[in-house]
Order: C-alpha cells, then structure tokens, then sequence
C-alpha cells in the first residue's frame, strides 16, 4: 500500500476511510497494518492493541473493543499464543504457511476462528466484538469469537400479558431471540436470513420463514424492501415498520409486531414472515390482516368456547370504543328522539348548566383522557398507575362539579376508554384512537348521518389498503370460508388442522373449499 495513499486519507472521514480501504489486502507489516486501523479508528479509548510475541519467536499484535468482549476469554487466548509447545522447542523458526496452519489447527482452542485477508473485513469484524490478531510478514490475520454483551433476563412482556400461555418474551440481543425461535422449531424447514441496515450503525436484521410453507415471492419482496432502506441509522424495530410497509399514510398497522416467542412461531406456521432486529424486543410480522390484531395466542391455550368468547367480547369492545363517543353526540344533538323519553330527560337533566355544545364537551374530556394516559405512561411505574385512577377520579368528579361535563358525558368517555384497552394490539387501538376524534367532529356537524358516513369511509379504506399484496380484510372481503373458522370466533383445534389458503404458497394451497 502506497504512503500516498496513507498520507491523503486523514482528510476523509471514517466511513469514507473505511470504504477506501475495505477491498485492501491486509499488510504484511504490523507497523502498516497499525497506522491504517489508528487512521480510521481514531483515539478511541476502549480499543486494545496489545503486541506481543507468538512462541517468543514472532512479533504479533492483538486487537479488541474491551467494552465488547469476554476479557477471560481474551487472556486465556493470549496466553495459548504466547507459550511455546513442547514439541517446537527444539524447531527452527517456521515459514509463513506453516505457521498459519499451527495456529489455526494447534493453538487456537476455540470453534470460532477463520482468516481475514481484507481490511474492510478486519475493521468491521473489530467493530462487531471479534478479537483480532495479525502476524509480522503473514500477509492474514485472525478472527476468533470471544464478544460478550450484557442483555437482560428473558421474562414475561409487560405490553402482552397473559394469563395462560407461555411467559417468554423476546430481549434486545438478536442472537437470544433466534435461540427462542429455534428452539420452539427443531425442523430444517425453519429459514433465516440475515441483513444489515443502517449506514452507521450496521444493524443486524434477521428474515424468518418457513420453507414450504411461507410464499417464496413474499419472502422475496421482504428481503427486497429491506435491503432498499437507506438511513444512517436503524435503532428499533420500527424503523424497519415505517419502510417496508405499503400504505404509509394510513392510521391502520399494515405490520403486526409483538414481544412473544409463541405468538411468532404461531404466525411462521401459517405461512407468514418474522423479521427481528438487533437491539429491538419487538419482532415484525407480514403480512398483516386486521383480524389478526384482536387475536392473542391465549385464545389458542383455552378451550374454544372461551376463546371464542373472549375474542367476541374484544370486537365488540373495539366497535364499540370507535363509534360510542361519536353516536353520543349525534343522538344528544341531532336526533334525541332515538332514545327512550325517560332516558331523555334525565340526560337533559344532567346537561343543565354545562355551557359548551356537546360535541365541544366530548372532544374537552376526549383530549383529557389522552393527557392523562399519555402522562401516566412517561411516570415512573410506582406512581403512574396511582395517578391514572386518582387523576380520572378527580378529573371526572371536578369537571362535573364544575358544570363543564355531564355526568352521562364522563360515563361515556370512560367507556370508551376500557373498550380501547381490550384491543391486544397497542398501534391497532392506537389507530381507532385517532379515528374517534374525526368521527366525532363529523357527527357533530351532521348527527346520525355524519357516523354513517365516516364509517362508510373507514370501511372503503380497510377495502383498499393491503399488507404485501394481502387484502386487509381477509378473510372476511373476499370471502374464504375456511378462514371463518379462525376469524370472529375460533373453531376447535381439530378443525383447524388445515392452513387457510389465503395464506399458504400457491404451491401448496388446497383446491377445496373455494373462495368467492
């Protein structure tokens, strides 16, 4: 390598650095080789470089992030380099080959050892935990594994409480959440790829699939819109959300994600996609439907009339949290002969006084309960579920002394509220959140009707929206009927023997019982 070339690099930054020497062959001089890994490196203080000699014979260097590695394993290794065996005390000093081949076969006491010949490979190696060490006059050096980072304990998700299944839940460490997922499925048949995101920060993303059963287009097309992101940096598995998905201007997730282990092994068995991201708890799952997003693997570990039950109760609570608040105002202001007239007038009666429209008083106490749960969430959790029941208790009973809700106002809010927190999905109920406010404007200004129409209109939306090329009302809009059997209620588990064929590869699908 030229002293030009060294000469003129300091004026470029360190990823340009990185890429200027990433197809360069690796020094033979140590000396050579240091100056490249200083230059783009920098003074970083938590990089080692340790010289030593290998048997006593050969000048060496060892190369490490300390704040990467396991340092016992490190020193052990160094000591194996260091001490010379037995059977070379009485040998001449060995040639360039032989030497690699002694240290890779005999002094090495690791599985995960391979030669780096490349410069770009070196650095990002060094930069991803690896230990490194290069030989005076080798030309090579040697990537063994001894990283180790500090993660957390694997413990039941806080976002997805269960009261009966599996208390597992995915961690920030990549390599812990594909453990989880393969040792649910000890079957070849289970896929990974792997993928780096992220200009800066080299994001590590992993592709799970089933092979046979997942369409080979859709893991294509996932693959692809992965690849496809630019970004300096991906953090969170929702960087990944923000771009693969196909309606980005939609309130309604096109992505599901979740924190359980189960729930993904579940959704790779029917024919879907999880991808997972290095640093982030929360795995993605493709395509999406929308019936997915009031489902819970609980209702696979009960028996079928509970959980058919229970997953009736959750759209009935979610219809109900989207159009309540909304039907309210119409009816009190448009259309109160809809109601019965001693329901009527004890209504009236509690509206006396209250000097806002109602619509205005709804939207008030709407925007309230927002704050409210917003500043609980932020609270440290010692004190934030003691203020979200003492704040609504004195809100409510506050706004109705001070003649600024009703009574029946704070009842319907409140409603609303719990039927919003029976929605498993979080972006789901977060999205039906959104909704209520227009709703309620609407209705506001043209009562019965205006529900109807902006009903109309989400409907229209949910029919045209997909999640990768999958109708987002599937299996209801079009029809399949044996999705039915796991849609609004969920069919015994012997019934449910078959994939429904709106989700399995064209390959595989079933020819009985049609679509229309």
């Amino acid at each position: 390598m030229s002293n030009d070339k060294l000469q003129t690099s300091p004026n470029l930054n360190p990823e340009q650095l990185l890429a200027r020497y990433a197809g360069e062959s690796c020094p033979a001089s140590l000396s050579q080789l240091l100056e490249i890994v200083r230059l783009i490196m920098g003074s970083s203080d938590d990089l080692v470089i340790r010289t030593f000699y290998i048997y006593g014979r050969y000048e060496a260097v060892m190369l490490y992030i300390n704040s990467l590695v396991n340092q016992q394993i490190t020193d052990q290794q160094l000591q194996s380099f260091m001490t010379l065996p037995e059977w070379l005390s009485g040998t001449d000093k060995l040639g360039p080959e032989a030497l690699k081949q002694t240290l890779l076969n005999k002094t090495v006491h690791l599985s995960e050892i391979t030669v780096v010949s490349r410069m770009g490979d070196l650095i990002n190696m060094l930069l991803n935990g690896k230990t490194i060490v290069a030989v005076e006059g080798l030309g090579e050096a040697f990537k063994f594994g001894a990283r180790k980072i500090e993660q957390r304990a694997i413990e039941q998700p806080q976002t997805e409480q269960v009261v009966q299944g599996a208390r597992e839940g995915f961690i920030e460490q990549l390599h812990t959440n594909l453990s989880l997922l393969r040792y649910r499925l000890p079957t070849p048949s289970f896929r990974i790829l792997i993928c780096e995101v992220g200009e800066y920060t080299k994001t590590s993303v992993a592709i799970c699939y089933m092979e046979g059963i997942a369409d080979p287009k859709l893991v294509s097309e996932a693959e692809n819109r992965i690849r496809a992101i630019r970004l300096d940096g991906v953090l969170d598995a929702g960087y990944i959300e923000q771009f693969i998905e196909d309606h980005h201007y939609s309130p309604f997730p096109q992505v599901m994600n979740t924190e359980k282990p189960d729930k993904a092994v579940a959704n790779l068995l029917e024919g879907r996609i999880v991808i997972l991201t290095d640093g982030s708890p929360f795995a993605l799952i493709i395509p999406a439907v929308f019936g997915q997003f009031f489902q819970t693997t609980e209702d696979y570990a009960t028996r079928f009339l509970q959980g058919s039950f229970v997953r009736m109760a959750r759209v009935i609570a979610l219809v109900f949290s989207l159009v309540f608040p909304s039907l309210y105002v119409a009816i009190i202001s448009f259309n109160p002969e809809l109601i019965p007239t001693e329901f009527a007038v004890a209504v009236a009666g509690g509206r006396a006084g209250v000097p806002f429209p109602s619509f205005v008083e709804v939207l008030i106490m709407e925007i309230s309960m927002e704050v409210l749960r917003e500043a609980s969430i932020r609270l440290p959790q010692q004190v934030g579920g003691a203020l979200s029941i003492v704040g609504v208790l004195v809100v409510g009973q506050s706004a109705v002394a001070a003649g600024f809700a009703s009574p029946i106002t704070v009842v319907v809010i409140a409603l609303t509220t719990i039927g919003s927190f029976a929605t498993p999905a979080y972006n789901a109920a977060f999205a039906l959140r959104m909704l209520r406010f227009p709703l309620i404007l609407i209705a506001g200004m043209l009562g019965v009707y205006g529900v109807v129409i902006g009903l109309i209109l989400i409907a229209n939306h949910l029919l045209t929206i997909k999640s990768f090329g999958m109708p987002y009302l599937s299996p209801a809009v079009p029809v399949h009927f044996r999705g039915w059997r796991d849609f609004l209620i969920r069919a015994p588990l012997w019934i449910l023997k078959k994939k429904p064929s709106y989700r399995q590869s064209r390959r595989y699908e079933d020819k009985e019982e049609g679509t229309a």
